[in-house]
């Protein structure tokens, strides 16, 4: 740590205490936790996001191993669900190339990657995006290192997220490794100061327990004085979620990512319409009862979109309430 931020990062934990305003922070990774991050904009004054960084797949999974910087994709989602106004800044970190050597990699990870080089921290390069996109929020990493989810699934080991996600059966043990890995004190900070953390949408165990998994990611979730929501996701996931409800979501989020039931869990009531093998996730409140937690059961699909996903405008309406 340099001695500027020796003297300055006190000095902005003093400011961030004294700030008068909602605070929500939410957790997950990809396009679920983005609808999120854009359904919190509309009510919260200060907006953490916190991401996942398992990702091993795309243009973060060719950048990774070579850099070995955390897997910038989601991040860089997160960072574009916060800066919802047009600018040339977002259409460039939203670019992404179809030809020659960078065929497949977006010029955000790119940029990313340069200013992580550039500066030699790789929160510091996530910051400088924010400014430059002018963000409404803060996105910080679960983890301060790139992570490998393995898993056993009926028995036998599944090794990376794509796999994992991909894989059908029953999840028995989810592992992020190394296990020593650590959460940045920012991200453990931003869920202890909330008023509202939120969990999901997204992929259950990609995205949301890999989070979870993250040492002392759990645990001030369950320390927070916050109101804690869970999202409920609109559909299963072909391999990840097959067959599950919301209540066997929730399960697995309190079995495998070690939390506390959540405060309330938000759920989707209206018809959704997807080819099988994916189905619907149903609700039952009865089970959802014995589970410990309530439900607010309301329309929150965008009818307009062409794969079902949360419209934010409704999303954070609820979300609102809930404050």
């Amino acid at each position: 740590m340099s001695e500027f931020e020796v003297m300055v990062e006190p000095l902005l934990e003093e400011l961030e205490s004294e700030f008068e305003g909602l605070r929500v922070t939410a957790l997950g990774g990809g396009h679920g936790l983005a609808q999120g991050l854009m359904a919190i904009l509309d009510y919260a004054d200060v907006v953490t996001a916190v991401v996942t960084v398992a990702d091993d797949g795309g243009s973060s999974g060719r950048l990774v191993p070579g850099l070995q910087i955390p897997p910038p994709g989601d991040l860089r989602m997160a960072l574009l669900a916060l800066s919802p106004t047009p600018t040339l800044w977002r259409d460039l970190l939203d670019y992404r190339f179809s030809a020659a050597d960078v065929s497949g990699h977006s010029l955000g990870n790119l940029i990313i990657a340069a200013l992580t080089e550039m500066s030699g921290d790789f929160e510091d390069a996530l910051n400088t995006v924010g400014r430059l996109l002018g963000a409404r929020g803060a996105v910080v990493p679960a983890a301060d290192q790139p992570l490998q989810l393995e898993a056993t699934i009926d028995g036998a080991v599944v090794s990376g997220q794509a796999a994992v996600g991909a894989a059908r059966g029953r999840m028995d043990e989810l592992r992020v490794l190394p296990a020593d890995a650590k959460a940045p004190s920012a991200a453990i900070r931003a869920i202890a100061q909330a008023d509202q953390v939120v969990i999901g949408p997204g992929s259950l165990f990609t995205s949301l327990i890999a989070c979870l998994k993250v040492p002392g990611i759990a645990t001030a979730i369950n320390e927070t004085g916050a109101t804690v929501v869970y999202v409920s996701n609109l559909t299963t996931q072909d391999g990840e979620t097959l067959g599950m409800d919301a209540a066997d979501h929730l399960e697995a989020l309190m079995l495998h990512g070690g939390i506390r039931v959540p405060d309330v869990v938000v759920a989707h009531d209206g018809a959704v319409h997807v080819p099988l093998p994916v189905r619907p996730v149903t609700v039952d409140l009865g089970r959802m009862a014995e589970l410990g937690t309530s439900v607010e059961v309301t329309d929150i699909a965008d009818p307009s979109a062409d794969w079902p996903q949360h419209h934010p405008a409704r999303l954070g309406a609820v979300l609102r309430r809930l404050a």
